[in-house]
């Protein structure tokens, strides 16, 4: 038996879609044997562009009975069957969240006619309800209206059945398939055939436009959990993608430094995080006449070799606040504070430092250098050496003067002939220094230094 669904809605406002309509068929493969439409008063306004799409108005819901009071009803006429929709993941998991919202569980099988008709009707143009029904000679009584749209479904869904001679639904039906979790767009084999190894994931709209990057250990894990995640952002994603291609990088190093990269030159509409390129505020260190070394920051165009670079004002003074609470430094000789005479702020303990008089201008420097050091790559060259994407190949990042250059993949006969960093910049694909690629270099950094610590403690302890 099957819940033939769909269900209007009043968009992707803040508050996040509501129900204004819902119809139900349930079909036993032959003939309709139940049906439920009803109007749904969704507790907030319908926009206007949804009212012009829908022909549904706050008029029309104001006595309409809100979903709880639907509720029950929804839940008996469904039980025991499958759920079926055209782009089932969007009408399934509104209805979920309405349950949840009540402290229920919804969970049904489910099976999604745009997938099953890309299957069983392949070459068609479009796969939306609309063209499809324009093709199968299916009228719709009441586009975009929920029983409208419920019933063409039905009847589509009818002709899948009765031309399913290679037991596609039935396939689609099995849990390890993940027919049904997948976007209604996308193709399943190109999800088979991604690799799992270390590389960059690009998520493509239908005019093979990239609206998401990502980096993975595991690009087709990864990419799959995608599809599995209940947030609003995933699924508006997952309902856009078409299509999805990688990049391989052999280590998880070379993958962040990509997708840093990639988010910066491409712009990916579903990436809010490294979109900025104009970092507006440079952190820098200076010496005054007293010897006392201070931090700073100012415009980014104003300040020449920069320590760290941030996006906002705000960002930099919280960063700096953490770096003086950490490093026991002066807010007065970190610029958070100006024209007092003894150090306090409003988030840092007395200070008890060099402008109090309470300790050597040397000593205080060296924990301000330490501090520096703990953040900056200043004057390092440096050749980050991580796996290759094939067995006779190395892959590196290269560091000049402290800056970040780029990465690049050397056979690894070539890499042993090479005894400078200098000599691996006519091998790398050129990149631009950036404050994320700091983050990416300094993590990378402190994580291989720990390691190594580690690994001499252990040997120290072993001896002993």
């Amino acid at each position: 038996m099957y819940s033939i669904v769909d269900i209007e809605t009043t968009g992707n406002g803040h508050k996040g879609q509501k129900i204004t309509e819902i119809s139900i068929f349930v079909f036993d493969g032959t003939i309709v044997v139940n049906e439920f439409t009803s109007l749904v008063n969704p507790e907030q306004n319908i926009p206007p562009f949804i009212t012009n799409l829908t022909g549904i108005t706050n008029a029309m819901v104001r006595n309409a009975p809100r979903f709880f009071e639907i509720a029950k009803k929804v839940q008996e006429i469904t039980k025991d069957t499958i759920f079926v929709a055209h782009n089932v993941n969007f009408d399934y998991n509104i209805i979920k969240d309405e349950f949840a919202s009540l402290g229920f569980n919804f969970n049904r099988k489910k099976l999604c006619t745009v997938r099953l008709s890309r299957k069983i009707i392949p070459g068609l143009q479009s796969y939306s309800l609309g063209n499809i029904c324009t093709n199968e000679g299916i009228t719709i009584n009441g586009r975009h209206r929920a029983k409208g749209d419920a019933e063409a479904t039905t009847e589509l869904f009818r002709r899948l059945l009765a031309r399913d001679n290679s037991f596609i639904i039935n396939s689609f039906l099995n849990p390890r398939s993940r027919q049904a979790t997948l976007p209604p767009l996308l193709d399943k084999k190109e999800v088979d055939s991604l690799p799992e190894t270390f590389g960059v994931y690009y998520f493509k709209n239908t005019a093979k436009e990239i609206i998401y990057v990502g980096k993975a250990n595991n690009i087709k894990q990864r990419v799959i959990s995608h599809f599995y995640d209940k947030k609003k952002k995933e699924r508006e994603l997952c309902m856009e993608t078409a299509h999805i291609s990688y990049s391989e990088t052999g280590s998880e190093l070379l993958a962040l430094l990509l997708e840093s990269s990639e988010i910066k030159n491409k712009y990916p509409k579903y990436n809010r995080s490294q979109k900025n390129n104009n970092s507006a505020i440079g952190l820098f260190s200076y010496e005054d006449q007293k010897g006392v070394v201070h931090l700073a920051f100012n415009k980014i165009k104003l300040t020449p070799n920069p320590i760290a670079t941030f996006y906002s004002l705000t960002e930099c003074r919280n960063f700096l606040e953490k770096l003086c609470a950490t490093y026991t430094l002066c807010p007065k000789y970190c610029h958070l504070q100006t024209n007092v005479k003894q150090c306090f702020h409003h988030q840092l303990k007395e200070c008890k430092g060099v402008c109090c008089g309470k300790e050597t201008v040397t000593n205080y420097n060296i924990r301000v250098k330490e501090a520096i050091q703990s953040i900056s790559l200043t004057g390092k060259n440096l050749v980050l050496k991580e796996k290759g994407r094939f067995e006779n190949e190395i892959g590196f990042a290269l560091i000049l003067d402290g800056f970040y250059q780029g990465f690049g993949y050397l056979d690894k006969d070539l890499a042993a002939s090479l005894k400078k960093p200098d000599e691996y910049q006519f091998y790398i694909q050129p990149q631009k220094d950036n404050r994320d690629v700091q983050k990416i270099l300094a993590t990378y950094l402190k994580k291989k230094q720990n390691i190594l610590n580690n690994n001499l403690a252990a040997k120290t302890q072993k001896k002993e």
